[in-house]
């Protein structure tokens, strides 16, 4: 039970501090709309999309309303297109692309995630084709978002689809030259990828899902801080422990909020309830940073030496209590580190607190990994594939989910600044080591073998 006190805390973070509902992502099953005639195919999937959601956005709107909550994103996540739209090349992988587009546009939802491949043990003739196409696709459309899983604990790492999206996050970069390369900005190359993330640019449904679902993103970073600057001032002498449970006990409160919003919206649209993801995910405004945590902690930046370890405290607690309030919990489920996306990471890239190599170790304890990083333009596809290479490494290593959306700003160097705009924020380009360099390791593909540890039958 909830004390008076927490009652009230809850009312508080609803007026002040940044309490909203991240996302309400719709998942859709395409599967059963496969065709071998592109036409028919594009005209299936668009009609499944734009009657199954025509009322997500209106639905999340009025259950927002009544509870004093904003659900600021809605989006759609369908099966992985290299699956449903397998008989294709290319061209018209890249039409498929435009197709999805238009639907999104058609009911207003943000994002549609799910132009998709699985391809850590290999890759197949859909796979090959929406690869090929992804640089295009992305390109060309405002709205579809792309991932790409090349590894898992149980299978392992396959380099070759590793420097192929080193390639294709080049290209994507180029075409979108006008616009600091924002084509990449929603393209996620995975390790472990879950089959019900709501958050993009990593969300799809897998196909053990059902036919529609309701998962949720619930985030409130703005929250934790506030309820940690509470405690700090009224207790100057409080420890990590004790720090920790508040951070457990506030990741709970939200957490019930979300579900209560996901359920409703669920309830309406006569749609299954999914997951709740509990990742805290910033934004560009000041007050709802994962950043400006770290210094509520007491540390001068994200960054600086300690950030590793705060970082794991939070994502323990933040995961403990949200688990404890749902028993529903999936997604990536923990915190994001977004450059761009954060105002205060982006700060701390900028004055030299924050490196790649710093955010690559930190990606060892979160949920997610090297996120909405711009990097040189002239860094080559090889060192690309590396860095992907390291943080699927991670992953795959530590049984977790990990990811790279890193950018390659055109025409820029280190230290100039890269800007995407909304939600996706602005950020000094961070240097990489042997940006123009080439790289034999990576040029040797091949499959890495899965860890021992995966052996677990």
């Amino acid at each position: 039970m909830f004390t008076h006190r927490e009652i009230l805390s809850v009312l508080e973070m609803l007026r002040n501090e940044h309490l909203d509902l991240r996302t309400v992502t719709l998942g859709l099953s395409l599967l059963d709309c496969a065709s071998d005639d592109i036409k028919r195919f594009q005209t299936k999937i668009y009609d499944r999309i734009t009657k199954t959601a025509e009322n997500l956005v209106a639905v999340c709107d009025l259950v927002g309303e009544k509870y004093g909550i904003p659900v600021v994103n809605k989006r759609i996540s369908v099966s992985p297109i290299a699956v449903v739209a397998a008989p294709f090349g290319a061209e018209e992988m890249v039409a498929i692309a435009h197709t999805l587009d238009e639907a999104a546009k058609a009911i207003g939802v943000d994002f549609l995630g799910g132009f998709s491949a699985l391809v850590e043990k290999g890759t197949a003739r859909g796979d090959r084709a929406l690869i090929e196409a992804l640089p295009e696709a992305l390109a060309s459309t405002s709205r579809v978002c792309a991932s790409i899983n090349v590894a898992t604990t149980r299978a392992g790492i396959n380099i070759d689809a590793v420097l192929l999206m080193g390639q294709q996050i080049k290209q994507a970069a180029l075409l979108t030259a006008d616009r600091d390369g924002i084509g990449c900005a929603k393209l996620c190359v995975f390790a472990n990828i879950p089959q019900d993330v709501p958050f993009m640019a990593g969300a799809y449904l897998g196909v053990g899902e059902p036919d529609a679902v309701i998962n949720v993103g619930v985030s409130g970073p703005g929250v934790v801080k506030k309820a940690i600057d509470r405690m700090v001032a009224d207790h100057p002498d409080a420890n990590l422990g004790q720090i920790t449970e508040l951070i457990k006990r506030t990741a709970y409160k939200v957490t019930r909020v979300g579900e209560l919003i996901g359920r409703e919206v669920a309830d309406i649209l006569g749609i299954p309830f999914g997951v709740v993801d509990l990742s805290l995910a910033p934004t560009p405004n000041v007050g709802d940073s994962v950043g400006e945590i770290f210094q509520s902690l007491g540390l001068r930046s994200i960054g600086v030496p300690g950030t590793t370890v705060a970082l794991a405290m939070l994502n323990d607690a933040v995961k403990k209590g949200g688990a404890f309030a749902s028993s529903n919990v999936g997604g990536l489920s923990g915190a994001f580190i977004p450059v761009s996306e954060d105002l205060n990471i982006s700060q701390s890239a900028e004055n030299g607190f924050l490196s790649l190599e710093k955010l690559e170790a930190m990606t060892s304890v979160c949920s997610v990994g090297l996120d909405m990083v711009a990097i040189p333009g002239d860094t080559t596809a090889e060192t690309l594939a590396a860095i992907i290479a390291d943080e699927m490494a991670i992953g795959v290593i530590n049984k977790k989910t990990t990811a790279a959306r890193i950018i390659p700003v055109p025409g820029k160097q280190a230290g100039e600044r890269a800007f995407f705009g909304g939600l996706l924020g602005e950020s000094v380009i961070l240097q990489v080591n042997n940006a123009r360099g080439d790289n034999p390791f990576i040029r040797r593909g091949g499959l890495i073998p899965a860890p021992i540890h995966s052996l677990t039958n």
